[in-house]
């Protein structure tokens, strides 16, 4: 069975890591949903996509929880929550946006 205290200590012992990681990856697939919805994909890519983006930074919230548990509140910790909180939002709104607008000939140049 996996330890909750032995868990959060590797994500605060290896915070370096997790976050040179978890910091591109969050951007790179919120940029990938949108650009799946500018380009009119199918759902299914949409919503995988979405889905990706929205595990990395579940992750990332939790990281960031980890060090808001010990008390430290710093300004990497509010920036990392922003970031993470902003890719959940915009992968939301690009479901929305896909969901609301995906049929519609009116956002087509064939006017």
């Amino acid at each position: 069975m996996l330890d909750f205290n032995t868990l959060v200590e590797f994500s605060r012992g290896n915070c370096v890591s997790i976050c040179a990681f978890l910091v591109p990856a969050n951007l790179l697939v919120t940029i990938l949903t949108m650009s799946l919805v500018a380009l009119r994909r199918p759902s299914y890519q949409v919503w995988q996509s979405a889905g990706i983006a929205s595990f990395f930074a579940s992750v990332m919230i939790s990281h960031v929880y980890t060090w808001f548990m010990i008390g430290v509140v710093m300004a990497p910790t509010y920036i990392l929550l922003w970031l993470a909180i902003t890719c959940l939002v915009t992968n939301l709104a690009a479901i929305l946006f896909q969901r609301r607008y995906g049929n519609s000939p009116s956002l087509s140049n064939n006017a």
